[in-house]
């Protein structure tokens, strides 16, 4: 199972004459090599000197010539204890005494030779057979020649049978780089085609992914089912924790020449009281900054990133059904823009098909609760209370979002409740947001909102909520919005999403080979905790949030909402540590938990200061319990072990499967 190999050292001292030096470098502790070598003599009396370094691999001895004239052939064993170790080497014979010692191998004169082992701290006993075969006087020179030939000849085949086949497939990877694969037999592209990936979907995450595994050499196959730019309410606000994954993935000038607004924190307005929360950026350099923008426009720009990357793939085709076989998903079943059936195939399939994913139920177990909708509107010409900000009004029944998405124009969300939301074809939608949503508003907003209504381009979203619950599947992973989603509010899911392609990326790096699928699954198990310190602070804190900041007629619940705004408006660690948890970055859970819990404190203390009475207790304990009731299911749903002890998870320490 090892491979050991002689060096044989050749020089040509005209007193001394013939000395071979044996070098022994091998992959192991203690073993025993048996090697025979034979010379056929020629009659020269003038041999060059020789300074060349060859390779021989140790043979089994029937495997080498035997056919040649073979004078005697003496074993000798020696013990290595230390790094260097001495054999006594026959001399040949002078063409007087050849007849003479042809058998008395023990009367020849005799040269030290130097034997170096790789590994010294074993004792290690070699057998080395020598075979020296001279017949005429100055056959010697002729054995050399001859011995360096075949020593050159076997250490080239030697180093061909070694290193030929990874540089032929680094070659074959690098022509594969160069032009895409487009291989199709029978509605089918076989893996000959060279696709090391199939990417559904070409969402953020999807050209995200695409972009990052070409950059890395891998053969990419993305297959979306629309590729004209895409024009929905969300995934428009990026935080600036994942505008720092978005630099670390060398995409950050995605967001340059989109009209792209820059985002230096939060404004919170409640009851005509509002508080500015800005961004700890004071440690990141000036372009670190939230970003937000029209989505399409941003995934436009990533999607002609990647194609310009020649070893990349992008088509249109709407994928029906992944493809499996014992067990192992082989690739995808799509159909094309044209109506054509075909297959595609890879060792890995990842599927970023959104949220509205229908190949999500083959590699988790979908939890999908959809708490709320959104109701998005477009306000043109006006100008937001605190510039390069967003805006939460904490309005009644639920929160209000504002923020720009480009230089002229305002993106408005209205959350509603539950999942059935008023009628937009009978006016009912129009009616209700005049009503009951304008006069919540701030006044410098009020004309830009009831114009945005009455020019009726109003958009509804289903605002879903899923944890990750993934079945590990061999040759496939799930991410993006098809894996995990988090209510809206925060706008944390492009940053999940951005930390997910780097901590994929950097698993899949030492990977030659993805054939393995087995090996390959049970490997990537690490990405699954690896992933939970960003992803597990985003989703529980806005799951969180939305439940704190949502109107209840409870009482503790609505001390609970004052207690959050009045320690939000205190400032220092109070509102850079929530931001800095919300912005991604700072993703540490237990600094999430405390800050909550800080929060519930702080609204117990407001209750029994400055004089305690039975119901400031009663209605303090019923808020430690309704906060308890909050963050604890989220919690749970995320994974404890996983979210706040991942070193504890051997999956961490999972090495990759060897190439």
């Amino acid at each position: 199972s090892h491979r050991n190999f002689y060096t044989i050292i050749q020089e040509r001292n005209p007193q001394i004459g013939c000395k071979y030096g044996f070098n022994f470098v091998a992959r192991g502790r203690a073993f025993t090599a048996t090697t025979t070598i034979t010379f056929k003599a020629l009659h020269t009396r003038s041999v060059p000197p020789l300074h060349k370094t060859q390779l021989l691999p140790t043979l089994p001895t029937n495997s080498l010539p035997t056919r040649a004239a073979v004078a005697t052939s003496a074993a000798y064993q020696f013990s290595s204890t230390g790094p260097n170790h001495h054999l006594l080497f026959p001399r040949p014979a002078s063409p007087g005494k050849q007849g003479k010692n042809r058998n008395k191998g023990d009367s020849r004169t005799f040269y030290p030779i130097s034997i170096s082992s790789a590994a010294t701290e074993r004792r290690r006993h070699c057998c080395c057979r020598l075979g020296s075969a001279m017949t005429a006087a100055g056959m010697e020179g002729g054995a050399m020649i001859l011995g360096a030939l075949l020593a050159s000849l076997l250490g080239m085949l030697l180093l061909y049978h070694l290193f030929g086949k990874s540089r032929k497939r680094a070659v074959v990877a690098r022509e594969a780089g160069s032009s895409p694969a487009k291989t199709q037999n029978d509605g089918e592209f076989s893996p000959a085609a060279g696709t090391d990936v199939i990417i559904v979907g070409a969402g953020v995450a999807g050209s995200a992914l695409a972009h990052t595994l070409g950059k890395d050499g891998r053969r990419v196959h993305v297959i979306e089912r629309d590729l004209t730019e895409p024009d929905r309410i969300v995934g428009e606000l990026l935080q600036p924790g994942g505008y720092l994954k978005l630099i670390e993935l060398g995409l950050q000038d995605c967001v340059e020449e989109i009209d792209a607004q820059r985002v230096l924190g939060y404004a919170l307005m409640k009851d005509g009281k509002s508080t500015r929360l800005s961004y700890p950026l004071d440690k990141f350099e000036e372009d670190v900054a939230g970003r937000s923008f029209h989505n399409g426009r941003f995934i436009q720009r990533m999607r002609g990133k990647a194609a310009t990357l020649p070893n990349i793939r992008l088509e249109q085709g709407t994928v029906t059904s992944l493809l499996e076989e014992d067990g192992v998903i082989k690739g995808v079943q799509y159909k094309t823009k044209d109506g054509q059936e075909l297959k595609a195939y890879a060792p890995l399939t990842i599927v970023c098909d959104g949220c509205f994913s229908n190949l999500r139920r083959n590699l988790c177990t979908p939890k999908v609760d959809v708490p709320s909708c959104f109701v998005g509107l477009i306000l043109e010409n006006c100008q937001l209370p605190f510039a390069n900000h967003g805006h939460v009004i904490l309005a009644d029944p639920s929160p209000i979002l504002f923020y720009p998405i480009s230089s002229t124009e305002i993106r408005c969300l209205v959350d509603v409740p539950g999942q059935k939301v008023p009628s937009i074809g009978n006016g009912e939608m129009a009616k209700y947001l005049k009503n009951n949503v304008a006069p919540q508003l701030p006044s410098e907003l009020q004309d830009a909102f009831i114009s945005a209504v009455e020019k009726g381009n109003i958009r509804t979203m289903p605002n879903r909520s899923m944890p990750a619950n993934p079945q590990p599947t061999p040759g496939a992973l799930l991410m993006g919005d098809a894996f995990n989603m988090r209510h809206p509010l925060t706008g944390g899911g492009m940053t999940v999403a951005l930390s997910d392609i780097v901590v994929l990326r950097d698993l899949l790096k030492p990977l030659r080979d993805l054939r393995d699928a087995a090996s390959l699954t049970q490997y990537l198990e690490s990405f699954y905790t690896l992933r939970k310190p960003v992803a597990s602070t985003i989703n529980t804190l806005a799951g969180a949030l939305y439940k704190v900041f949502s109107a209840s007629p409870d009482e503790a619940r609505k001390e609970m909402r004052e207690a959050c705004f009045d320690y939000l408006s205190l400032g220092g660690v109070c509102s850079s540590g929530p931001v800095a948890l919300l912005s991604g970055l700072n993703p540490r859970p237990m600094s999430l938990v405390l800050h909550f819990f800080a929060v519930a404190i702080y609204g117990v203390g407001r209750l029994l200061l400055p004089f305690p009475s039975p119901k400031g207790f009663w209605i303090g304990a019923r808020l430690i319990s309704s906060a308890s009731g909050i963050i604890f299911p989220i919690i749970k749903a995320e994974g404890v072990r996983q979210m706040f002890f991942p070193a504890t998870v051997p999956a961490v320490y999972r090495p990759p499967p060897l190439n």
